[in-house]
């Protein structure tokens, strides 16, 4: 089943988690993954491009993780997306990493205010992943200089963080409140 429409929507997450939870009777997990990167220093980036990448990025993490906090069974876990950025600093990239900082200290919280309920809350902050979210406008010479930049040598691929989010979904029912860096030892 695939159902859609813009995290930052209130009216259409409510009726994409009401989909999901006539068609299988409830939510156990929620990996809220959407997102969008949009570079530039912070002295000449568009605040309409801020705009557009904090209604993503953090209204749209907040009205998914409301929506998770309503729903989700105890037992279950909601998971939402940061960056390792946060800890690299990249220059170009402070923009979103306020939003993924925003983020982080929802999720944070989030943790705690569902104390009692037997659901996790965590993020994950991928390092250099090889999704097009990280290779669109990027030449070959400064992809191949963060692949080499993580102590494993290479570029995270999408099965690298997949692993993860089932950890956090499955068997990590001790881990609660925590950033979890999956970057090959970036940061």
């Amino acid at each position: 089943m695939a159902v859609g429409g813009d995290v930052g929507d209130e009216p259409a997450m409510t009726a994409v988690f009401d989909a999901v939870e006539t068609a299988f009777g409830g939510l156990d997990v929620v990996v809220n993954t959407a997102g969008i990167m949009l570079l530039a220093p912070i002295a000449e980036l568009d605040l309409a491009d801020l705009d557009r990448m904090h209604h993503t990025n953090i209204r749209g993490t907040f009205v998914v993780s409301q929506q998770a906090a309503r729903r989700v069974r105890p037992g279950g876990a909601i998971i939402n997306f940061s960056t390792t950025v946060r800890r690299t600093q990249y220059p170009g990239y402070g923009a979103y990493v306020a939003s993924k900082a925003a983020v982080e200290g929802m999720t944070l919280i989030l943790a705690r205010e569902l104390r009692g309920r037997d659901i996790t809350v965590n993020a994950v902050a991928p390092g250099p992943t090889a999704t097009a979210l990280f290779l669109d406008g990027k030449d070959e010479a400064t992809v191949a200089r963060l692949a080499e930049a993580a102590p494993l040598g290479r570029l995270g691929q999408p099965d690298d963080i997949a692993e993860t989010v089932a950890f956090l979904a499955g068997p990590g029912r001790w881990v609660n409140g925590q950033v979890v860096y999956a970057n090959g030892g970036l940061a």
